[in-house]
């Protein structure tokens, strides 16, 4: 067995890596079928569930794992949010949705400008790959929590769905 992610983002594949120790965990290049900078829940999820399926469909002895993150408003307010699927090799799609934080307004402003957040956090940061790092959650947190720690609760919940779901043989 082997669980594809379907991203290049050390982040990403890290946090699925300390979820699933024992089950070789490789990044593969997926694309999400969504915008660039995905602007709400459902768009955010569906990328995340693209990118599990393509990579499910490769061996029919491969997990496909998806994140993504994007953003989304709550009551006119800008949040981050980040969603995950996992694809079964029976083509079960499980998924689950972590940590939001609100995003500073001048943060916003170039979202709004379709700028991309990756893009928007170096400068904001004054650093160099946030994306590939900490991530806007680790710096709106001051590094309380980072990219990978976020997307590593996303996995737990992923995992333990997964977990139910072979116990109970649905």
């Amino acid at each position: 067995m082997q669980i594809q992610v379907g991203s290049q983002n050390p982040t990403k594949i890290q946090a699925v890596k300390e979820m699933f120790p024992n089950i070789d965990v490789i990044g593969v290049q997926a694309e999400s079928g969504v915008s660039a900078q995905p602007f709400s829940d459902e768009e955010t999820k569906l990328g995340a569930i693209t990118r599990a399926k393509y990579c499910a469909m490769n061996n029919p002895y491969t997990i496909g794992v998806g994140l993504e993150g994007g953003v989304m408003y709550i009551d006119n307010e800008l949040y981050l949010c980040n969603w995950g699927a996992l694809v079964t090799p029976e083509n079960d799609i499980i998924t689950a949705s972590g940590a939001r934080i609100k995003i500073p307004n001048d943060v916003e402003e170039g979202l709004l400008k379709n700028i991309e957040l990756g893009e928007l956090m170096d400068t904001y940061a004054e650093k160099k790959d946030v994306s590939k790092k900490e991530g806007a959650i680790g710096i709106f947190t001051n590094q309380l929590i980072t990219r990978k720690e976020m997307f590593r609760h996303v996995v737990t919940l992923l995992k333990g769905q997964w977990m139910l779901l072979n116990s109970n043989n649905h």
